[in-house]
């Protein structure tokens, strides 16, 4: 499929396989999925993608660090 410039440029971020920490790569794989589900959608496309996925990358951020935080990791 040809996707734009924009939005094949953003789905390197959301690979996981390199994350050795256990938490950090459910996370990321989870994310990762939802990611590549959209992508891969013939339906969609624009700028309206590229935006899409890089808010959800933005929350990707957001889950990576609450997996983190000391509460999650029993400190």
């Amino acid at each position: 499929m040809d996707r734009h410039p924009s939005v094949a440029a953003i789905m390197p971020f959301f690979e996981y396989a390199h994350l050795t920490h256990p938490i950090l790569r459910e996370v990321s794989h989870r994310v990762g999925d939802v990611a590549w589900a959209m992508y891969n959608d013939e339906r969609l496309d624009g700028a309206e993608l590229t935006v899409g996925l890089r808010k959800l990358l933005e929350a990707k951020d957001c889950f990576v660090r609450a997996a983190l935080s000391p509460k999650t990791q029993g400190s």
